[in-house]
């Protein structure tokens, strides 16, 4: 599954109820530097039958942390790691494994996972620039696995977003 040419373990992810304190939280008991925030819906885009996300991203000694607000009853496959009780709340839901090089690359990923053991629950693209599936591992691992490819454009301009401790030396 992780062992795969081109792929490298990039992120942790957790769930939230509330990015803004979750951010908060993190900025105070981990040092995390800062976030990069967005949302999965571009603005005028129709968000109408897509999951609605807040994302923040910060980079800690190399890894991308993700802290991911689901909004609304939009996006189940987020929503249903966070309890029903009130306060703030941050669940563990994915790590990541970013194919690395050509698109080709991507292809050949996805080709390598047997995908009966290994079931994609929710995946997406933006043109050439990005592709991305989840497969559930909760059987085994308790949580999903997010396989991610971006172009080298769209690599760069995240890099160059999202904060990082230390800081990335060019």
């Amino acid at each position: 599954m992780f062992a795969r040419p081109n792929s490298q373990h990039s992120q942790v992810a957790y769930v939230t109820n509330d990015l803004i304190a979750a951010m908060a939280a993190l900025k105070a008991a981990y040092d995390t530097p800062g976030f990069f925030e967005m949302s999965n819906i571009q603005p005028g885009e129709d968000p109408a039958g897509k999951p609605v996300l807040k994302i923040a991203l910060a980079v800690v000694g190399g890894v991308e942390i993700e802290l991911i607000e689901p909004v609304g009853d939009t996006a189940p496959l987020f929503k249903d790691f966070l309890p029903d009780d009130d306060g703030l709340a941050i669940r563990f839901h994915h790590v990541a494994t970013r194919i690395e090089g050509p698109l080709a690359n991507w292809d050949a990923h996805v080709v390598s996972l047997d995908l009966t053991r290994h079931p994609v629950v929710f995946e997406g693209a933006i043109g050439d620039m990005l592709r991305y599936i989840y497969t559930d591992e909760r059987a085994t691992l308790g949580h999903y696995v997010e396989h991610v490819w971006m172009s080298s454009d769209l690599l760069s301009q995240l890099r160059a977003l999202t904060p990082s401790y230390p800081p990335v030396k060019d």
